[in-house]
């Protein structure tokens, strides 16, 4: 299991499910300016974007680098792949990436991602993402959490150093007869500073908005369009 799909196997006991929908809902509202006829979801999860979008009538497609991800989306009737952006090879009027997808990439890996999402990208498209502020990786993130049901028991631990946030987590799953089965692993993600996202040879940044999901000014939304 890659630590990918461990989250996606934790995701429910991480209580994010009024923040996810409070991103969909700006991000909706922020392509509506565009009239967009075609969407490429990156990082789709479990497809609910891609729901909502496509009952506005836009034709959407989902990818994700978790199978666990993958396999629900389609379970839905959802068209999803688990690729790389970089495998992707159709174009569209608009490319998301929702909830810190480009935290998870490091410097080197985020200049490719974007070349990446250029590419896919239609004259005049439309590339919005989002990312954690330095407050929102320092002192919203940062720390300790736990929670369970009665099949599950989750820790999460958190520590921001160096510009990285480390999280790791400890899921317990128990079985029909009440065995434990343990699964651990550690999650990366990176800050990065918005001058990283000013002169990029294939995307120009023309929006940013600082703005609060669980805390006070912890995330910022970027806008691009395609050069």
């Amino acid at each position: 299991m890659t630590n990918l799909d461990l989250y996606a196997k934790a995701e429910h006991l991480l209580g994010i499910e009024e923040a996810t929908e409070a991103l969909y809902d700006l991000y909706r509202s922020e392509l509506d300016e565009y009239k967009i006829k075609t969407l490429l979801d990156v990082g789709c999860g479990r497809g609910g974007f891609i729901q909502r979008m496509m009952s506005d009538g836009v034709t959407c497609k989902g990818i994700d680098l978790s199978s666990v991800m993958v396999d629900e989306c389609r379970a839905k009737g959802l068209n999803a792949e688990c690729i790389d952006i970089a495998d992707e090879s159709g174009k569209y009027d608009a490319v998301v990436a929702i909830f810190d997808v480009l935290n998870f990439l490091d410097q080197e890996e985020l200049l490719k991602f974007l070349d990446g999402v250029a590419a896919r990208l239609n004259d005049d498209g439309v590339f919005i993402a989002d990312i954690n502020t330095l407050y929102g990786f320092s002192d919203v993130a940062e720390g300790t959490m736990s929670s369970e049901n009665e099949k599950e028991f989750l820790v999460v631990d958190a520590v921001f150093r160096d510009e990285k946030l480390y999280t790791q987590f400890t899921l317990f799953q128990k079985s029909e007869n009440s065995i434990y089965t343990k699964y651990q692993d550690t999650i990366v993600q990176y800050f990065h500073k918005i001058r990283a996202f000013e002169k990029l040879p294939s995307l120009k940044l023309v929006d940013k908005q600082t703005f609060s999901l669980y805390d006070t000014k912890d995330k910022t939304l970027l806008i691009f369009k395609k050069r």
